[in-house]
């Protein structure tokens, strides 16, 4: 790794940290709102509700379903350009490197996903939300990391970022499939359309960026009319910006993009999210809600089903020869990496918000209790082991 990747690699960890930070003060904001006498206005200020209309076209929503269906295109947007540079020139290129966070993605996964349905099993609409605790928040993740200093090994911030990817693509993958409401087929036809018109742009070596987001909001509104989520359309999106130009190959339409897009994301987007959907108020919650199996089997899910999944998978496939711990890191910094991965805080309560927008759901039990503990649980007892560890990996040298 040459000093110009090292230095746009610190830069971009620095980034990711700060937004962690940003993401802790919205969500202790949200729920001081939410747990006060501002507790009222902070639901009124979500429920206002915003019309945008064109002729026939409307979208009328509350404001709480703007942020989360537009605001979060722009998190999955950026998601997909960082996921398209690493398979085309980054990490994810070589197919060494994919594996071991890649095996242990997918038992991050199944295993919180099996947790939790352990404690929901025979309520069809608390089984609903069986993939919230399935995610990682690669932020909260590496603001962790940075209380920890310049002990920790580059490898263990490249392998949690790479695990955090393979989550995105499995919460992408989730949503596609088992979070859409009733389709359009007349809307779909429509978002389908932009598909082509985005190839040829890409084809023809366009790198102006207003082409391509005009395209990409009609298709982002044809999404959401739809009925599949309409944060995918930033997905689709982010595969036909071009990673290169055809005319002066320094220039990097993507990298510039992406640049731009992550101090939007880090330190607007998610906080914003944050704060519209971490608040929860306390003073209404009985024992009943805090123990049901919503709130505990999120909790457990994230905090031992993300240990149990992540270091298992990764431990057996390293047993069996497949791949091999990467240098700089010890079994108990890879099981310190794998309970940290148990913070789940912005996608777990995004993938809660489409688990549970039916009507009533909430009355019955709060998703972000079990979010927020689990997160919270997994956060320390990752920082101490990974704590331990490099003081161990110190006394041996």
């Amino acid at each position: 790794m040459n000093t110009q990747e090292s230095t746009m690699f610190e830069r971009f960890f620095a980034m990711e940290t700060a937004g962690g930070i940003m993401l802790i003060v919205s969500a202790m904001l949200a729920m001081l709102f939410a747990n006060t006498l501002l507790g009222p206005y902070y639901q009124l200020i979500l429920a206002t509700p915003v019309e945008v209309r064109f002729g026939i076209l409307d979208i009328a929503k509350p404001l709480l379903l703007w942020i989360n269906d537009g605001l979060m295109a722009i998190f999955f947007f950026l998601v997909g350009l960082e996921l398209k540079r690493e398979m085309l020139e980054g990490e994810l290129r070589d197919r060494r490197n994919i594996i071991l966070p890649g095996v242990g993605a997918v038992g991050g996964m199944l295993v919180p996903a099996l947790v939790y349905l352990y404690f929901n099993y025979g309520d069809p609409v608390a089984e609903k939300g069986w993939a919230i605790p399935t995610a990682t928040d690669i932020a909260f993740a590496l603001g962790v990391l940075t209380l920890l200093g310049s002990r920790v090994p580059v490898t263990i911030k490249i392998f949690l970022t790479s695990l955090a990817i393979f989550d995105d693509i499995g919460a992408i993958i989730i949503i596609a499939i088992f979070y859409t409401s009733k389709l359009s087929l007349t809307a779909l036809i429509m978002f389908s359309l932009g598909i082509p018109i985005l190839a040829i742009l890409n084809r023809r070596g366009v790198i102006a960026r207003a082409p391509y987001l005009i395209v990409g909001l009609m298709m982002w509104v044809a999404m959401l009319k739809s009925g599949v989520h309409a944060t995918l359309s930033g997905i689709v999106l982010a595969m036909f910006i071009p990673i290169r130009s055809a005319k002066d190959p320094e220039v990097s339409p993507l990298r510039s993009l992406e640049h731009d897009l992550h101090s939007l994301v880090a330190f607007f987007v998610l906080p914003v999210f944050a704060f519209a959907n971490a608040g929860i108020d306390l003073r209404s919650i009985s024992a009943e809600q805090l123990f049901h199996g919503v709130p505990v089997g999120i909790a457990l899910g994230l905090f031992l089903g993300k240990q149990v999944g992540i270091f298992g998978a990764c431990y057996l496939f390293i047993k069996l020869g497949v791949t091999r711990l990467p240098t700089g890191m010890s079994w108990l910094s890879l099981y310190g990496t794998a309970a940290l991965c148990g913070i789940g805080f912005t996608m777990s309560l995004f993938v809660g918000s489409l688990a549970f927008e039916v009507k009533g759901a909430d009355m019955l039990f709060d998703d972000r209790v079990g979010i927020i503990v689990g997160s919270l649980f997994s956060g320390i007892v990752g920082y101490l082991i990974l704590r331990r560890s490099l003081k161990t990996n110190i006394e041996t040298e």
